[in-house]
């Protein structure tokens, strides 16, 4: 594992996996096809953020998205793609909590049963909005995959992987497209990583569309399993989690993830949850904006200075979600 705080640049090729890269016609397509579902969300300056860093920073808010995070948009287009067959058994998943809750909310609103495998440690709100969305919670402190995998065997159920699958990728990609369409001028974009989705989506467009555009990807040292798996060449697991960003907080890297972050991501920075905090609390406080640590991940470079960042260019931070569980967030603050 890289040692905290590093900067590891990226080589740019990719793995073997089972399906090429997202395209940006997929991911064009994909817009369209969660439009009617999934909100727009807005970009704001920051100022204070701006000030700190010398650049001009732009915040992505996707915490005003349904459900409170980006999650949506590769759920969407995921279920949107199943068979009639696949529909109609039902499906099954596994998150530790933005992920559930997009997947019982977008599941309900097509008719479809879903049940969802999360952790026994999952924030009891997010627990609590999952089965409001509709969804089916099964908490297990065994391995979350595993789990999910047998229940799929046992129920004949459809999986949909919260990020290692190219349909999840291109809905995450259209956060892409909306920050191009709003900030044509970006030079780099901040996404925090946990299993890959957000970033390989969001760099894939990006990339695809203005290769000059810088990508930086951001994740706990207590969760940094695409670092780890970059520095070994294919995907690796987490042994043990430990990090204030559950949202961050996959136990392993995906191998389409890894493959996109190989081809588009330029640098991963790997930062401790003192980072984290930091970057939530300025949301919260110059801000305005209720977000979760995993957000939180995506702004801490620009108090630190831990990525290079030329004089005046535009940054495009993307404050992915604002599930905060308020009994969590008294311990934090």
């Amino acid at each position: 594992m890289p040692h905290p705080h590093t900067i590891l640049p990226l080589p740019q090729h990719s793995p073997e996996v089972s399906s090429p890269l997202v395209t940006i016609e997929e991911i064009r397509e994909a817009a369209r096809t969660i439009a009617p579902f999934v909100r727009r969300t807005p970009q704001a300056g920051s100022e204070y953020l701006g000030a700190l860093s010398g650049t001009r920073v732009i915040l992505k808010q996707e915490l005003f998205q349904k459900t409170g995070s980006f999650k949506v948009r590769g759920v969407i287009n995921t279920l949107q793609q199943l068979t009639a067959d696949e529909r109609s058994r039902g499906v099954i998943s596994l998150s530790a909590g933005n992920h559930a809750q997009a997947l019982a909310w977008g599941a309900t609103r097509l008719g479809i049963r879903a049940a969802i495998v999360m952790p026994g440690w999952a924030a009891a709100s997010k627990v609590a909005a999952t089965k409001g969305y509709g969804g089916e919670v099964i908490q297990t402190d065994e391995d979350l995959l595993a789990t999910a995998l047998e229940l799929q065997r046992s129920r004949n159920l459809t999986l949909v992987h919260p990020f290692d699958d190219p349909r999840v990728i291109a809905g995450q990609g259209t956060v892409g497209l909306e920050i191009l369409a709003d900030s044509p001028d970006v030079d780099v974009v901040l996404v925090a990583c946990g299993g890959g989705g957000l970033i390989s989506g969001v760099a894939a467009a990006v990339k695809q569309l203005k290769p000059s555009a810088r990508i930086v990807g951001i994740e706990p040292e207590g969760a940094a399993g695409m670092s780890m798996s970059l520095a070994a060449g294919s995907p690796q697991r987490v042994e043990k989690l430990d990090t204030i960003a559950d949202g961050l907080a996959a136990p392993y890297a995906g191998a389409h993830n890894l493959a996109h972050v190989q081809a588009f991501v330029d640098e991963m920075i790997v930062i401790p949850d003192s980072e984290i905090l930091a970057g939530m609390r300025v949301l919260m406080e110059r801000c305005k904006l209720f977000a979760e640590p995993s957000a939180g991940a995506a702004v801490a470079p620009l108090l630190t200075g831990r990525v290079s960042l030329t004089p005046d260019s535009c940054v495009v931070s993307i404050v992915c979600g604002g599930n905060v569980d308020l009994e969590r967030l008294k311990r934090l603050i």
